[in-house]
């Protein structure tokens, strides 16, 4: 069902870090810190894969992305809706049903046998497509996944995400530069000041992670093992 309420977009910000937060999807650990897929460390962790257990929380959130895409982009900007492999796949199909729309994804990389494809299910020249993913960091992955959809002769000038860390001055640049406009729901500093207001983590925690936040390259530089 194509949703039709529109919140302001603090509003969907704060309920959607409330419920990031509610089923623990956010970590803060600044004892042993986590390592990401860069190899370097940060005390903060967000796992928003979580959200397909837990059906209240995905639909609505599913209801925020629709209504954020439909406001920023178009009502009916769109003809195709692309997952990223593997996160992105979920929330796709349920931002297709929303929107009454074909549904694909895009592999990270061909599957190596029979067609050898990257795109699966039905996606002709000419579509406008929007890619779903759970999160962004730098942006840095969304440009393969743009590229392999692009190849197929269809555009791809929009990608809407769940989390956005916001905390990398170069991600906008990145997408921009690659003609991607970027569409979330909330930020780490939308996460960090539902935290502190929820009471959910200890005043030391919360200023560890607020220092991250502030200068994260200058803390994972001071703090690699």
């Amino acid at each position: 069902m194509i949703p039709s309420a529109f919140p302001e977009k603090s509003e969907i910000a704060r309920l959607t870090a409330r419920m990031l937060l509610e089923i623990k999807a956010v970590h803060f650990n600044t004892a042993e810190p986590f390592t990401l897929a860069s190899g370097l460390p940060s005390p903060t962790y967000i796992d928003c894969r979580k959200l397909i257990s837990h059906p209240r929380i995905r639909s609505i959130l599913m209801d925020f992305m629709a209504v954020t895409v439909m406001r920023d982009a178009g009502f009916e900007a769109f003809d195709n809706i692309a997952g990223g492999e593997t996160a992105g796949i979920p929330f796709a199909a349920l931002m297709a049903e929303r929107l009454a729309l074909p549904m694909t994804y895009v592999r990270k990389k061909p599957k190596g046998y029979g067609r050898n494809a990257r795109i699966e299910g039905d996606m002709t020249e000419g579509q406008r497509v929007l890619l779903v993913e759970d999160l962004t960091t730098d942006g840095g992955s969304k440009l393969s996944f743009v590229d392999a959809i692009r190849e197929t002769g269809a555009t791809c000038g929009h990608t809407a995400v769940i989390f956005y860390y916001d905390i990398f001055p170069e991600t906008e640049k990145t997408l921009g530069d690659h003609g991607i406009r970027l569409h979330h729901l909330c930020t780490w500093w939308d996460v960090l000041a539902e935290a502190k207001t929820g009471g959910h983590f200890d005043s030391e925690t919360i200023a560890v992670v607020q220092a991250f936040l502030n200068a994260p390259r200058d803390w994972q530089q001071a703090n690699r093992t």
